[in-house]
């Protein structure tokens, strides 16, 4: 009597392997046959919203494709020294005696602070883009910090608050900045307070979701050791949970600086004052000088806020924290 012989299952084995692995292939094959036919829907789809955008759209967008970069063409400064006259309002030869009207008139932009002692036009709109970008993130840090407790699940006083607290988030991130913007540019007037109030409402509905996510993932042997010796909620909230949290807090906090900063440049094309609005009267004027300076002044203003905003939350949150993620 062999081992097979006492051992029933060991002649099936093989087979047992083949139907596995027959199994296996199907699956594969039918999984393949349904990612193709959902490509060959997303294509039909794509195509379909393609054709009737064009046909809606006035200018006829395959009819125009061609001239994609004529616009770049008029963007072109004569004089490419004028970018830099542009950028620090200084005088331009092309506007001498006043040739060339506002496309050349750098120096009238100028911001005088003391005697002879100015700032250029332009530096100063982005510094009321800054402001509008921090102050809107300080007062969503301020009302996300306390909505976060109410909304999380393991930190919420009660189950309808923690249901309303979510709905109002959910409402005031639901609408972009620049709706709202337009919307309190209409009550309040066009200026940076109308940008303030929209980034602001939008941020606070944003970070406050962020931050109940962080919350409800904490620790909670803290909370029922306070718990235990009586402590209120508040006192947990401040004793216990808060230590824990504040470093992802602050995190999130300058993340979402830097996005308020572009938010704010957009917003300022709708009349929320600051370097958007200029910049999109200098592209509608066909100002190329004027543009381009713009376009470089916010290009380099994003990446020194990004560059600062990473190096404060690796010394915030700890450098191992993005050790690990490598």
């Amino acid at each position: 009597m062999t081992i097979a012989d006492t051992h029933p299952n060991m002649q099936s084995a093989p087979q047992s392997a083949k139907e596995i692995g027959d199994a296996w292939s199907k699956m594969v094959a039918k999984r393949r046959l349904y990612t193709g036919i959902g490509l060959v829907i997303l294509l039909v789809a794509f195509v379909g919203s393609v054709r009737f955008a064009d046909e809606n759209n006035a200018g006829h967008f395959f009819d125009r494709l061609p001239h994609l970069f004529d616009f770049l063409s008029w963007l072109i400064p004569k004089d490419w020294n004028d970018v830099y006259r542009a950028l620090f309002d200084l005088p331009s030869p092309n506007g001498a005696n006043g040739a060339g009207g506002e496309e050349f008139n750098f120096p009238l932009g100028r911001v005088y602070v003391w005697g002879d002692f100015y700032i250029p036009e332009y530096f100063e709109l982005m510094i009321i883009t800054i402001n509008v970008a921090l102050v809107s993130t300080i007062i969503g840090v301020v009302f996300a910090v306390p909505l976060s407790f109410f909304a999380a699940r393991n930190m919420s006083p009660s189950n309808p608050i923690r249901l309303v607290t979510k709905r109002i988030m959910e409402f005031l991130r639901a609408f972009p900045e620049i709706v709202i913007a337009g919307l309190f540019s209409a009550i309040l007037s066009i200026g940076p307070i109308a940008a303030i109030i929209a980034v602001g409402l939008h941020t606070i509905g944003a970070l406050g979701k962020l931050f109940y996510e962080v919350v409800e993932n904490i620790d909670m042997k803290p909370d029922e050791g306070m718990r235990a010796v009586g402590a209120s909620w508040s006192e947990r909230v401040r004793f216990a949970a808060l230590p824990q949290v504040l470093p992802n807090f602050m995190s999130y906090a300058l993340l979402r600086l830097e996005i308020n900063v572009r938010a704010s440049t957009i917003i300022g094309a709708v009349g929320g004052g600051g370097i958007g609005e200029e910049l999109k009267l200098a592209i509608s004027r066909g100002f190329g000088a004027k543009t381009l300076a713009l376009v470089l002044l916010l290009f380099l203003t994003i990446i020194a806020v990004d560059q600062f905003s990473a190096w404060l939350r690796r010394r915030l949150v700890g450098e191992h924290a993005f050790l690990l993620q490598h």
